[in-house]
């Protein structure tokens, strides 16, 4: 097993942190007895020769002595042996997991818990979780561009060379062996036909139900690796589909079915999987029920039920709806309502992923999280409140019972982070996101406390003038932030935008305080002064502040503070020039702003379009559009501004709100873009879903906006 380590010069190798010479120390304690040795051994191994995904020269020297101990009957936990040398071969997944990947690209709600087992989803979006040392999405499988040279490439080959191991693994007597073998050997092993019917047989002959779970999806990719021989891989697949198979596994076969050969699927698949859904948890409850002597671990796992398993089935099967948006709702729908809470809490993470990534009516699905709050299953309840408080408009469906928990559960208003300020608790942020003004009262009460949750302001923000019941307490505040404080800046900047959405007008005087002394150091009072200005300007109360807003026109805030000068009197000698002026700023903001003021003047900024056209014809999409939305407001005239407009919606995707916004104000002059607004209403996919996950806290109540200002483009041409 051990057999030339001595010979090697590990001192003359390298890993992430510096020489291997304790590589051979790490590789013997994989075999040891102890199964703390193993697996600090094991965290080692990752943390060192392969972190971060990378490989050194000590990686590809380690490779011969990790095949003889996954070789060796007599080495506990040859498992995970096995799935870091698929690791290594560049095709898995992270240590423990066997591989994760996007399936639907639509990350997750961030920090959130969605399945156990080892296994964190991004806020228990959509990704998928392999047993097989794979992926349950097609991502990359063979791992290599012919671009990759170094490390990467001897590493794939130093594993592709020992593949004929992962065939002989693939009837390990370990099924947790087996199990990752199973996709290694489709991986690494060029045989085609001699895996096929090495699959073929492991799956009439298996019977651990995780490792048929595995073998389903090692042919899965099987069928995209070899196109040639997919019709036979999904044949296999078809006959287990079938009832003469476990719930399990034919949820498995249908998934990959439904990614692979969508044409053998049984009529009525949704209603199907519900039904194997259900039939699953059956007999995972029962079999709970009759798991033997009581132990702590027994006791913990139902304090914490879990079903990682059932959560990867059910996320493949999403995966490839896709877009049938449709029938994925009509999916969760059949999981939300069923009798194990266990699937309910899958299906609230995976809905997660369909509402930031895909359109269409969720409204029922959405009540039925509703129903979730009501639960005494505490993180059933809180993954809903979670998912919940992302969706902000889209969560009205839900608002009943997320005020009867805000009613009766008031210890949920706020959230306490240990050494940290409180934060305003999920169930109450998400009734306020919705626009709920019977989130009203409670707001009342957290900032008439001693101590209001951090940001609350910003959430208030969302009620807009519902929240005027909150108008005093707001100036109250307002009034009260300590100028000289580090954190004056910090407490300001809330309230400030939760002043400007409800439109209190009474709050002129607390806002003249902030502008005549700014809190904070310099970037904090900047950004101070700005939002003051702008919330002046929105109340109609510039007037007001004129002989401060004076003295700010040869500052940084020249640009905000023209703007409101130019609401407040519409003097454009006074403010023209200082526009214009700011236009050429390096500053990207200052420019911004100059713009912004500009278009509100009209036909009065003529003389700042020559400069105007120059930022409308260069730069990033994100400058260009406003310029052109500034011409038109100028001109009236189209022809300069919709070509901006056509090759900004392509080109960067977040102009496309502020575009729509535009074309609602251009009345026919838009129809020759008619067609960028028709696709856009015809696209099942949020206009900001990406492929790799990310996301903002935004992106969802900025999709409906774009949704609306189409139509209304539409009802306008």
């Amino acid at each position: 097993m051990f057999t030339g380590i001595d010979e090697v010069d590990w001192a003359t190798l390298r890993h992430a942190h510096g020489s291997a010479e304790d590589m051979p120390g790490w590789l013997r304690a994989l075999a040891s007895t102890d199964a703390a040795e193993r697996a600090a051994a094991l965290d080692r191994m990752y943390g060192a020769v392969h972190h971060q995904g990378r490989v050194y020269d000590s990686t590809l020297a380690c490779v011969p002595f990790l095949f003889a101990l996954a070789a060796r009957a007599d080495v506990p936990d040859r498992g995970c042996i096995v799935e870091l040398l698929v690791s290594i071969g560049g095709l898995g997944g992270s240590h423990g997991t066997g591989g994760v990947s996007g399936v639907d690209g639509a990350g997750g709600l961030s920090g959130t818990e969605g399945v156990e087992g080892g296994v964190r989803s991004v806020g228990g979006g959509e990704i998928g979780v392999s047993g097989a040392g794979g992926s349950h999405g097609i991502g990359d499988i063979d791992g290599e561009s012919p671009a990759d040279e170094g490390p990467d490439r001897r590493a794939r080959e130093a594993v592709r060379a020992g593949a004929a191991s992962f065939a002989r693994l693939a009837a390990d007597p370990d099924p947790a062996v087996r199990r990752t073998a199973a996709g290694a050997v489709v991986r690494f092993l060029d045989e085609p036909l001699r895996v096929l019917e090495l699959l073929r047989q492991r799956l009439h002959d298996e019977r651990d139900d995780c490792v048929l779970l595995a073998l389903t999806e090692a042919l899965g990719l099987f069928a995209h690796r070899y196109p040639a021989h997919a019709d036979t891989a999904m044949a296999h697949l078809a006959d287990h589909s079938g009832p003469s198979s476990s719930p399990a596994l034919r949820l498995a076969a249908l998934g990959q079915l439904a990614l692979h050969a969508p044409g053998r699927l049984p009529v009525g698949l949704v209603p199907t999987v519900v039904r194997l859904l259900r039939e699953r948890s059956a007999r995972r409850v029962l079999a709970r029920e009759h798991r033997g002597p009581d132990t702590l671990v027994g006791r913990i796992r139902r304090l914490r039920p879990s079903d990682e398993e059932g959560a990867v089935l059910l996320r493949t099967l999403h995966g490839a709806l896709g877009d049938r948006v449709m029938a994925r709702l009509a999916l969760l729908a059949g999981q939300l309502t069923s009798p194990d809470p266990v699937d309910r809490c899958n299906a609230v993470w995976m809905s997660a992923g369909l509402f930031r990534g895909w359109r269409g009516d969720h409204g029922g699905v959405v009540r039925l999280l509703g129903t979730q709050l009501g639960t005494e299953e505490d993180r059933l309840r809180d993954a809903a409140v979670s998912v919940l408080a992302e969706l902000f408009a889209l969560a009205v469906p839900a608002a009943d019972d997320l005020h009867a928990l805000v009613a009766t559960r008031p210890d949920l208003w706020t959230h306490r982070w240990e050494r940290c300020p409180p934060t305003l608790g999920g169930p109450l942020k998400a009734l306020t996101r919705a626009g709920d003004p019977r989130a009203v009262p409670a707001l009342a009460q957290l900032l008439a406390g001693p101590a209001a949750p951090v940001g609350l302001g910003f959430e208030i923000a969302h009620l807009g003038r519902a929240a005027a019941p909150l108008a005093p307490a707001l100036r109250h505040r307002l009034g009260r932030v300590p100028l000289a404080s580090p954190t004056a800046a910090r407490l300001a900047a809330p309230l400030l935008t939760a002043v400007r959405a409800t439109g209190d007008t009474d709050a002129v005087p607390e806002l003249l305080r902030l502008l005549s002394d700014p809190p904070g150091g310099p970037e904090a009072r900047d950004a101070v002064v700005g939002q003051v200005i702008g919330t002046l300007a929105a109340l109609g109360a510039a007037e007001q502040a004129r002989p401060l807003l004076g003295r700010l026109l040869d500052t940084r805030h020249a640009a905000v503070a023209a703007g409101a000068l130019w609401s407040a009197d519409g003097d454009v000698s006074a403010v023209l020039p200082v526009l214009v002026r700011e236009l050429t700023q390096a500053d990207p903001v200052a420019r911004h702003h100059a713009v912004r003021a500009l278009g509100s003047m009209g036909p009065a900024a003529r003389a700042a379009l020559p400069a105007l056209r120059r930022l409308a014809r260069s730069g990033p999409a994100r400058e260009r559009v406003p310029a052109a939305c500034a011409l038109w407001h100028i001109t009236a005239e189209p022809g300069p501004v919709r070509p901006v407009f056509r090759a900004a919606w392509a080109e960067d995707p977040r102009t496309r709100v502020p575009v729509a916004r535009c074309l609602t104000t251009m009345g026919s002059a838009a129809a020759p873009l008619r067609d960028l607004v028709t696709s856009e209403l015809d696209a099942p996919r949020r206009h900001m879903a990406t492929g790799d996950g990310a996301y903002g806290s935004q992106d969802i109540p900025a999709d409906e906006e774009l949704i609306r200002l189409c139509r209304e483009v539409l009802a306008s041409l």
